[in-house]
């Protein structure tokens, strides 16, 4: 009864027989090997036009480097309250930027809604060097409350950052799941609807160490490999890192994997829902869960050995009771059902 973290789960056969592969002979180091520019295309392919990537091994140095790139050390990023980039990277956008600074906008199931944030943008606006200046928006895809941004919404929010002057950072640490929930195509989710840089992740959805920071904007790209290598982030046997895009992206594995993780999600959801103490916050678009439970019934369930969260957040709006079960793509039917036995 494993509902912690999909960051819990191992690597994919598919994409750890990739690695094994790649470990024959020599290559290039630094990302000058053909498995690289063969990870590039993919993701091209996958996006629907031709995008520059770094490949680190985090998601916070991901995000970093992406807001690094987009803002002075006295900008800001505008970001959810709950936001990754705030809450769970003990200040690293701050650390990679030289300062900036990380300005919230609240907003319920983890959305920002264009109207909080063109009141938060207001109060910088006109600048003035007594404040920081903001210069990048950013989403989270899904949010941090399971929900999902549809293009519109994003289309939206993007309209209001560029009329303020900011660029568009997508923090896509399970971007896959938001994709395979029938939200939109990659593309539509991105450049389309005016993101200039996702931080794609494949770590929580079956890799070993795979993020990827795509920019839609070239210019922005022309900075990353400098800021990559000063920050101790480029890796030299690159080719371990490219060949589980490539093998990710094959035959839309990224998308199987994510959409058994939704629909495990959505069962769990379901099963919960019906047990009288248990109150489901949001209807899950991915494959995280939050609900409201007594102590008790929490305390029950972990004696009888299922793993899950508290969720706390700042200014939530569920009494500092929620719970987070998130599923994977290995949950299997076993699990949910051992979990509605322990409830029972």
């Amino acid at each position: 009864m494993l509902f912690t973290s999909d960051n819990w789960a191992g690597v994919h056969p598919d994409i750890l027989d990739a690695m094994v592969a790649a470990n024959g002979g020599n290559a290039p180091a630094y990302g000058n090997d053909p498995s690289t520019e063969a990870a590039r295309a993919a993701l091209s392919d996958s996006f629907e036009r031709e995008v520059e990537v770094a490949f680190v091994t985090t998601g916070s140095a991901a995000n970093g480097l992406a807001l690094a790139c987009m803002m002075p050390p006295w900008g800001a990023v505008m970001a959810h309250e709950h936001a990754h980039v705030h809450i769970d990277e003990c200040g690293a956008p701050e650390f990679y930027t030289g300062g900036a600074k990380v300005l919230t906008v609240p907003g319920q199931g983890g959305k920002l809604t264009p109207a909080a944030l063109r009141d938060a943008l207001s109060v910088y606006s006109p600048p003035q060097y007594h404040r920081v200046r903001p210069a990048a928006l950013s989403l989270t895809q899904g949010t941090e409350w399971g929900s999902v941004y549809q293009p519109d919404e994003i289309g939206a929010l993007a309209e209001v950052a560029r009329a303020f002057g900011l660029k568009v950072h997508m923090d896509g640490a399970r971007f896959a799941g938001a994709v395979a929930s029938g939200a939109g195509t990659p593309a539509e989710l991105t450049w389309k609807a005016g993101v200039d840089v996702l931080c794609l992740g494949g770590t929580k959805n079956g890799c070993m160490a795979a993020e990827a920071v795509i920019c839609f904007d070239k210019a922005l790209a022309e900075q990353l490999p400098w800021r990559q290598k000063r920050a101790g982030l480029s890796w030299s046997k690159h080719r371990f890192l490219s060949v589980q895009w490539s093998a990710y992206l094959k035959d839309g594995l990224w998308l199987d994997l994510a959409g058994h993780a939704n629909d495990a999600a959505a069962r769990l959801a379901e099963m919960m829902s019906r047990h009288e103490a248990i109150d489901l916050i949001l209807p899950p678009q991915i494959n995280e869960v939050f609900v409201t439970m007594p102590d008790g019934l929490a305390e029950k369930l972990r004696e009888q050995g299922a793993q899950f969260y508290d969720w706390i957040q700042p200014n939530d709006a569920h009494d500092r009771k929620a719970r987070r079960f998130v599923t994977s793509y290995v949950t299997a039917d076993a699990d949910i059902a051992a979990l509605e036995e322990a409830l029972r």
